[in-house]
C-alpha cells in the first residue's frame, strides 16, 4: 500500500460483485474472491453489507458481528491469511439482496474516496493499532443483541467499516475519526434503542 489509492473501496465492492452468482453466494467464496490476505478488505465488504439493505437479511449482523471478530483477533496476532470455521464459511447470502446492497454502497462509498488519502500513518503501528481494533472487538460482541434495537447494527457496522477503510487506504485521519466514534457508539446506541 506504498502509493495513494482513493479509489481501493470501489474496487473491493467490485471484486465483491464479481463473485455474486446464482441465488445465492457462501462466505467462503466471498474470503476467496476478495483475498485471504486482505484483512481490512474482508473487514470493509462485511460491516458495508451490514449497513445495506442487505442488512435486512435475519441473523446477518451476528454474522457480521462473528466474522469481524475473528478477524481482529487475527489481526492482533499477527496471522498472514484469514480463517474462519466451516459453520461461518457455509453460511450462504441471497446474491439478489447482496447485489442490491452492493449498488445502494456505490454512491457513499464514491463520496468517501473523495476525502481519503494516505497521512498519520503512525497509527497503523504497534502500539497505536490496538487501541480501535480491541475496541472493535468489544464492539462485535454486543452484535448479535444489536438486532434488537433498530439501526443499531448498522450504526456499530458503518464504524466499522470506516476503520476498515481508513486501514485499506492508510488514511490515519480516518482511522483517529474511526476511533473516536467507536468510543460514542455504545451512548449512540444507548440513545436510539432506549432514548425518550
Amino acid at each position: 500500500m506504498g502509493k495513494e489509492h482513493t479509489g481501493a473501496l470501489s474496487e473491493v465492492l467490485d471484486r465483491l460483485e464479481k463473485t455474486a452468482h446464482g441465488d445465492s453466494i457462501a462466505v467462503e467464496e466471498v474470503i476467496d474472491g476478495l483475498g485471504r490476505s486482505s484483512f481490512a478488505s474482508l473487514m470493509l465488504v462485511f460491516s458495508l453489507i451490514s449497513t445495506s439493505p442487505a442488512s435486512a437479511i435475519p441473523g446477518l449482523t451476528a454474522l457480521v458481528g462473528a466474522i469481524v471478530f475473528i478477524l481482529v483477533v487475527q489481526m492482533i496476532a499477527g496471522r498472514d491469511s484469514v480463517w474462519l470455521p466451516g459453520f461461518i464459511t457455509r453460511r450462504r447470502l441471497a446474491t439478489e439482496k447482496l447485489c442490491k446492497g452492493i449498488a445502494w454502497l456505490r454512491r457513499p462509498v464514491r463520496f468517501v474516496e473523495r476525502f481519503l488519502k494516505r497521512r498519520l500513518t503512525i497509527l497503523f503501528h504497534r502500539p497505536w493499532i490496538f487501541l480501535p481494533l480491541i475496541l472493535i472487538l468489544g464492539l462485535t460482541l454486543f452484535m448479535p443483541l444489536l438486532e434488537a434495537i433498530p439501526t443499531s447494527g448498522s450504526i456499530a457496522s458503518g464504524v466499522i467499516a470506516l476503520f476498515a477503510a481508513g486501514l485499506l487506504t492508510r488514511d490515519g485521519g480516518v482511522v483517529a475519526l474511526a476511533l473516536l466514534l467507536l468510543l460514542a457508539v455504545p451512548v449512540t446506541v444507548w440513545q436510539v434503542g432506549f432514548g425518550a
